[in-house]
């Protein structure tokens, strides 16, 4: 079987200046020098050994070879394709890949002032303008940080109904952020932006400022029972020891009672059981209640429902939009009765049509919440029913 590695001899030419990128290469033995011509004069750039790599930055960006390579003492090299380059790049994080496209391209332009002063190498193209989509997403990024910093971000409430009575029971609090240029940043968008980095738990943490204040107003607006308010929470939150406490200690200072703030933990989050456990049994100690949300998106495993003692399931608008067919209505049913069986309440969201409400309430769900019984909303619109 033929060896891929190609073995150099001393003094041999591995490229040239101006070559095209056919590949790049892995130095497993000897050294290389790195070299380009300036004003008709070899100029030595650098060394190059083992464990190093050799070509790449060509490879990258597709362009030609902008210095020279020569073989110091015999070399084994091995080859990387740029397919290899490509695959890796496209999985890459696309914030890295834009930081290393960046440098690079910073790179090239210090080489040809260096070698040239400032004049374009040989057979380098210009660069095309595009909007790279990690450069954007860091844009985005920092974008939000400031819209953090100034309290630019807003939350809404949208009611759930009990559908015993026809009473609002509570609220859910939803994050929204409405840029001064692109208007409406989808919440799936930011959201998972602030998941990727540690935006996610100020976030967290001004969201729930706003909880406890709204909770004071319907407060003082003398509603009795106080709503509930529901606040979610995201995977890298569920790593912060000191969540609940914190918690805690914010409905404490406003003199509000735990029971008025709901948890709510996404489906998708399930595989970290032990994790949960604990939220759980923190949360009830303190007196606060916790919900299942999006149910029947797929991650749960039903076994562990057994484990983890919700106070609530929410089920996903998914399944309360197949209620129209028998399998969909036959799915919810059981779904409900295993909840009841659990002594879980069950909120059904998305509810859109008078007849889904119908459904459900017959079925045994006890809350609802859609566009049918109210959308997202500012406390002002809620405190001036």
């Amino acid at each position: 079987m033929r060896s891929q590695r190609r073995h150099v001899a001393a003094q041999d030419l591995i490229f040239a200046e101006g070559d095209p990128p056919t590949t790049a290469f892995l130095v497993e033995s000897g050294r290389i020098e790195i070299s380009t011509v300036q004003h008709g004069r070899v100029q030595v750039l650098g060394e190059l050994g083992p464990g190093e790599l050799l070509g790449e930055m060509a490879v990258l960006d597709n362009s030609h070879r902008s210095t020279s390579a020569r073989a110091l003492t015999d070399c084994v090299l091995l080859p990387i394709d740029r397919d290899q380059f490509s695959e890796r790049l496209e999985a890459a994080d696309p914030v890295v890949r834009a930081l290393l496209m960046s440098q690079l391209a910073r790179y090239r332009s210090a080489l040809a002032t260096l070698t040239r002063g400032g004049e374009t190498a040989p057979g380098a193209t210009a660069p095309v303008p595009h909007v790279d989509p990690g450069l954007d997403k860091i844009r985005l990024e920092s974008e939000l940080r400031l819209a953090l910093e100034r309290g630019d971000l807003d939350v809404l409430l949208q009611p759930l109904q009990d559908m015993t009575d026809g009473t609002i029971a509570g609220y859910e609090s939803l994050i929204r952020w409405r840029h001064p240029e692109r208007g409406q940043v989808s919440p799936a968008e930011f959201i998972r932006l602030a998941e990727e980095t540690s935006l996610i738990l100020p976030i967290g943490d001004y969201v729930l400022d706003r909880v406890c204040a709204m909770l004071v107003r319907l407060r003082e607006r003398r509603d009795e029972p106080l709503p509930f308010i529901a606040l979610n929470v995201s995977a890298r939150q569920l790593a912060d020891a000191d969540l609940v406490p914190r918690w805690i200690a914010r409905l404490a200072a406003h003199d509000l009672p735990p029971d008025r703030l709901r948890i709510e933990i996404t489906e998708s989050l399930m595989f970290d059981t032990p994790r949960i456990a604990q939220l759980l049994d923190a949360c009830h100690a303190a007196g606060m209640t916790v919900a299942l949300d999006d149910f029947g998106t797929g991650y749960a495993n039903l076994g562990v429902l057994a484990d983890l003692d919700f106070d609530c399931i929410k089920l996903d608008r998914s399944l309360v939009h197949r209620l129209s067919s028998s399998r969909g209505l036959a799915l919810v049913r059981a779904i409900v009765a295993m909840a009841r069986g659990l002594r879980c309440q069950v909120v059904a969201e998305g509810v859109e049509t008078s007849t889904q409400y119908a459904l459900l309430r017959d079925l045994g769900c006890r809350y609802a919440q859609g566009w049918l019984v109210g959308r997202p909303v500012p406390l002002r619109d809620v405190v001036a029913d």
